[in-house]
C-alpha cells in the first residue's frame, strides 16, 4: 500500500511522500510502546425510571 501510494505523487514529491509515511509509522511504533492513556472514570449521571 505504501509503494502504490509513493508511485501515485509525482517525482518532486516522492521524497515528501515517503517522510510522511515514515513519521505515520514512527507515531504508531510510539503510540503502542507507550503507557495506555488511563481510562476516566464514568459520569455520574442519575436514572430515571
Amino acid at each position: 500500500m505504501a509503494r502504490a501510494i509513493i508511485f501515485s505523487v509525482s517525482n518532486r514529491l516522492q521524497p515528501v511522500a515517503a517522510a510522511l509515511l515514515c513519521l505515520m509509522a514512527a507515531q504508531l511504533v510510539l503510540a503502542s510502546c507507550g503507557d495506555p492513556e488511563p481510562i476516566p472514570y464514568m459520569a455520574r449521571t442519575t436514572v430515571v425510571r
